[in-house]
C-alpha cells in the first residue's frame, strides 16, 4: 500500500511447480490481454495489490537444526494487555478472497489463516467438484482443529464460492462440463460470474490470493505431454491467474511435468509485466511466492513429493521441513502496508533451496566436510 490515502488491493497467488533440482512449489499471478472481461469486477476497489506467497513477522535463527512453528500474531489477539513487541501486521477492515482452497492442508488454507489472524475477513473460492465435501467438512467441524488461530479462536470464513477458474465466462464452458454430474446443483462458478457475485455480496475486496494449479497430465514428463494436456495446465495454472487479476483490478479486486513447469515460468514472467501495468493503472502491487515442497493432497498427485522433500532436506541451506504457515505468513506480509514498496518480485520461501546451483549430496562432494544437521 502506498503512502498515499488511496486504498489498495493485494492479489496473491500460490501455485505448485517443479524447477529442476531447485524449488518445488511456485506461486504466481499473471495477467494477459483479456480486455473483454474487465466489466465484471471493476468498481470493487480503487486500487489493488497482487502477490503470491507471504512471509512476515518470523524470526530466523542461526541454528539449522531447529524448526520452530511460525505463526501470525494478530494485532487483535485476545487475553493480552501487554503491548506487542516489534512490528505487527494489522489487516483489520480488509477483505480477502482466496481462490483454490478445497481442504485444510495446503498453502491456500495456511494463507487464509495468516490473513485471518492479522484481522482480515476471509472469502474462499473452491473448485466446484470439491465444494460439497469441503462445505460439509466445515459444517461438521472436521476442520475445527486446523482453524485455530494463535489467540485460540477459530478462523471465520464469511462465505465459500463455487469456482472453476479455468473458465472466464459460461460461454467458455464445454457442454460435457456443463452436464457433468459433479457440477450439478452449482451455478455462477466461472471467473466473471464469481466476480459479479462477490461484487453484489460485498461490494469490494482488498486482497486476492490465487492458490490453484491443475494439469490433467501432471504425472507425465514434459516430453510425453500432449498439446491438449500442456495447454490445459497453462490455462488452469497461469491463465486463470491472469483472468482473476485483470478482472479484480478492473472490478472487485480493486516443476511439474504435464506443462506445469512452463505454466510456472509464465507466472513469474507475467508477474513482472503485470506489476508495471497494474501498478501504473490501478496502483496494484503484484508479487509471486515461489514455495518449497509441501505434503499437501494436491502435491501427492505428482507421485514423488516425498522424494522432493527428502532432496530439499538434504540440500537446502536450512535443513528443516517447510511448513505451510511459513508461506502463509509471507503472504500476510506481502498483503500488508509493511510491503508497500514491494512489487514485481518473486519471493522464495523454500529454506534457501533456490540458491543452490548443485546438490550437496552429489558424489563429487563426498570427500568434502560439508556441515549437516544432526
Amino acid at each position: 500500500m502506498a503512502a498515499t490515502a488511496a486504498s489498495c488491493l493485494q492479489i496473491t497467488a500460490v501455485k505448485p511447480s517443479i524447477f529442476s533440482a531447485q524449488n518445488v512449489l511456485r506461486g504466481g499471478v499473471a495477467n494477459v490481454g483479456i480486455s473483454s472481461l474487465g466489466a465484471s469486477w471493476a468498481k470493487l476497489s480503487s486500487a489493488c495489490h497482487i502477490s503470491s506467497g507471504l512471509h512476515f513477522n518470523r524470526s530466523f535463527t542461526s541454528s539449522p537444526a531447529k524448526s520452530n512453528k511460525v505463526v501470525t500474531k494478530a494485532m487483535s489477539e485476545a487475553g493480552e494487555n501487554k503491548p506487542a513487541s516489534g512490528l505487527s501486521i494489522d489487516l483489520k477492515g480488509k477483505r480477502a478472497f482466496i481462490a483454490g482452497v478445497a481442504d485444510d492442508n495446503g498453502y491456500g488454507w495456511a494463507i487464509a489463516k495468516s490473513l485471518a489472524a492479522a484481522g482480515a475477513e476471509i472469502l474462499l473460492g473452491t473448485w466446484v467438484p470439491a465444494l460439497n465435501i469441503f462445505e460439509t467438512s466445515l459444517r461438521r467441524g472436521k476442520f475445527d482443529e486446523s482453524r485455530k488461530l494463535p489467540d485460540g479462536s477459530l478462523m471465520e470464513i464469511t462465505k465459500v464460492y463455487a469456482l472453476d477458474a479455468v473458465f472466464d465466462t459460461l460461454e467458455d464452458v464445454p457442454e460435457d462440463i456443463k452436464t457433468n454430474k459433479r457440477y450439478a446443483g452449482s451455478s455462477n462458478w466461472t471467473v466473471k460470474e464469481v466476480a459479479e457475485c462477490v461484487k453484489q455480496d460485498f461490494g469490494s475486496i482488498d486482497i486476492l490470493v490465487h492458490s490453484l494449479a491443475n494439469g490433467p497430465e501432471v504425472t507425465k514428463p514434459l516430453l510425453e505431454t500432449s498439446r491438449n494436456g500442456y495447454l490445459a495446465a497453462v490455462s488452469a495454472s497461469s491463465g486463470s491467474s491472469i483472468s482473476l487479476t485483470y478482472i479484480a483490478a478492473e472490478k472487485i479486486i480493486p516443476g511439474y511435468g504435464g506443462g506445469m513447469s512452463s505454466a510456472k515460468a509464465a507466472l513469474e514472467s507475467d508477474t513482472r509485466v503485470l506489476a508495471f501495468e497494474a501498478g501504473r493503472k490501478h496502483k496494484v502491487r503484484v508479487n509471486t511466492i515461489s514455495a518449497g515442497p509441501l505434503r499437501s493432497r494436491a502435491a501427492k498427485a505428482i507421485g514423488f513429493i516425498d522424494m522432493m522433500i527428502d532432496y530439499s532436506l538434504e540440500n537446502a541451506p536450512l535443513q528443516k521441513e517447510l511448513s505451510a504457515e511459513e508461506v502463509g505468513n509471507t503472504a500476510a506480509f506481502l498483503a500488508s502496508p509493511l510491503a508497500s514498496a514491494i512489487t514485481g518480485a518473486v519471493i522464495y520461501v523454500d529454506n534457501g533451496l533456490n540458491a543452490m546451483g548443485v546438490g550437496v549430496d552429489s558424489p563429487i562432494f563426498k570427500d568434502l566436510n560439508i556441515p549437516k544437521t544432526t
